[in-house]
């Protein structure tokens, strides 16, 4: 069987290649940001928006090399990523790491990175058959500063979260901010219908800021859907009409229930249709 191959600073390598150093400062202390991004049809989806959102939160972190990271060099480690591994669909993982030694203090700000493919057999996008099932995570309160929007490589936070998801037989978990307002989903932005209204959290409040959040934002604007983003309680979810997720790679999954609560779906089909025909 062929090896899967990664592209780790510009070497595509087998991906059970060993790489990493024990002074690496991705691994010691969380110091990078990384891009979840689908591949479909042999291209990368959204690209533009991606090399944005990287060059943004790489700038933030003070790593080097981020204008490097624009939309053709994406696009090119991509598509050569994806034609080595012979694959036509897939997940991409983009981490972007500091390259550097020292403590908390590195001595440099140079620019490493690894990008893996997840081949898959999804040629667009798919609602979920199943509703998810779904509760509130309380134990650990995310914090909201100029960071909390970047998708860091400091993830305790939906560790704990999925554990909590995973002990409590749970499909996902909403997350709640320093405020006790809805935030986020372990690995996706929220949107809730309210009275044929749609609402998200704003990202004063903490969330990611999601590559397929924008998308969808943008999608409900030019389909005359209502949307605020906002600070919500999440006293909502026990009125709420409908409830779906977002992200990258699974671009529209829909919400079944909270607590007793049950929701339709009105809102995400409209929604993942028009995502699909762009």
């Amino acid at each position: 069987m062929m090896p899967v191959f990664i592209n780790f600073n510009g070497e595509y390598l087998p991906q059970n290649t060993p790489l990493l150093s024990i002074g690496n400062r991705g691994f010691k202390y969380g110091d990078g940001l990384f891009e979840s991004m689908r591949l479909m049809k042999g291209k990368l989806q959204f690209a533009e928006l991606h090399a944005d959102r990287l060059q943004r939160g790489m700038k933030a972190l003070k790593i080097d090399g981020y204008s490097q990271m624009d939309t053709w060099f994406l696009n090119g480690i991509v598509s050569e990523l994806a034609r080595r591994n012979k694959v036509k669909h897939g997940r991409l993982r983009l981490t972007v790491y500091r390259d550097a030694e020292g403590l908390y203090t590195p001595t440099q700000n140079k620019m490493g990175y690894c990008l893996e493919l997840t081949p898959s057999e999804e040629p667009r996008y798919f609602l979920n058959e199943r509703g998810l099932i779904m509760d509130v995570f309380t134990d650990l309160p995310k914090p909201s500063n100029y960071l909390s929007n970047i998708k860091t490589c400091n993830s305790l936070i939906y560790v704990m979260a999925s554990l909590h998801k995973t002990q409590n037989k749970l499909d996902d978990v909403f997350l709640l901010n320093q405020n006790g307002n809805l935030c986020e989903a372990s690995s996706s932005n929220i949107f809730i219908n309210y009275q044929n209204h749609l609402y998200t959290p704003a990202l004063s409040e903490g969330c990611v800021e999601g590559v397929m959040r924008q998308v969808v934002i943008k999608l409900a604007e030019e389909n005359n859907i209502p949307l605020t983003e906002a600070q919500i309680n999440p006293d909502i979810l026990y009125e709420a009409d409908e409830v779906f997720l977002t992200n990258a790679t699974r671009g529209i999954q829909t919400v079944m229930g909270f607590g007793v609560r049950r929701y339709f779906n009105k809102y995400s089909k409209v929604l993942m249709d028009e995502l699909n025909k762009l």
